[in-house]
């Protein structure tokens, strides 16, 4: 069998985690990308610290070590459409933790096929609705690379489509303004 492993952990807590401004940021970005708990939020602050980190260090080396370990840090990061290919180590070191989360497959999920909100998608993947390419992903936390992002589609069972078709064509007409209604309420007033 062998001997188990003990992985690191994943995540960091925040240093301050009853700082008002941070826990009402902390739920906006919830609500915003679909996240089931804080701890999915602190892991991407941590992988952008681990990536910012590696950045920083690649800053102080000697230019020519540099130049060799440079572009294998952009090249993993452009492809998963962090950074263009063209970006510096400026540009990573400007990354924030919604620019991981947008490149979530539950987020791709719910800009692509029009959900209602990111739980909605979230539930979607969860329960097998999506495919990417010829394979079933059911982890809504998986990172979309730039090629996997256009084979993104529903799998061939699924009735979520149709359901989504049908909300879509039963959207209730906006309400009339207000200036309308006081109209026809004087009409009615002046017939009578």
């Amino acid at each position: 069998m062998g001997d188990p492993k003990y992985p690191r952990r994943v995540w960091r807590k925040p240093k301050r985690p009853l700082n008002y401004e941070l826990k009402m940021d902390e739920l906006k970005t919830l609500g915003t990308f679909g996240l089931r708990t804080k701890r999915e939020l602190w892991k991407a602050h941590t992988e952008l610290s681990r990536v910012r980190h590696q950045a920083r260090s690649l800053l102080a080396l000697r230019q020519e070590v540099r130049a060799e370990k440079e572009p294998i840090l952009m090249k993993s990061l452009a492809r998963i459409g962090l950074v263009s290919s063209d970006a510096t180590l400026d540009d990573v070191l400007n990354l924030s933790a919604n620019d991981l989360l947008s490149r979530r497959l539950q987020t791709l999920v719910t800009k692509k096929f029009g959900f209602k909100s990111p739980y909605q998608a979230r539930q979607a993947v969860i329960h097998g609705h999506i495919m990417i390419g010829d394979r079933k992903v059911n982890i809504p936390s998986y990172t979309v690379t730039v090629e996997e992002e256009n084979s993104v589609h529903f799998a061939p069972e699924s009735k979520i489509p149709k359901m989504l078709e049908k909300m879509e064509s039963k959207t209730p007409s906006p309400e009339p303004p207000v200036e309308e209604i006081a109209e026809e309420s004087k009409d009615q007033s002046s017939a009578e």
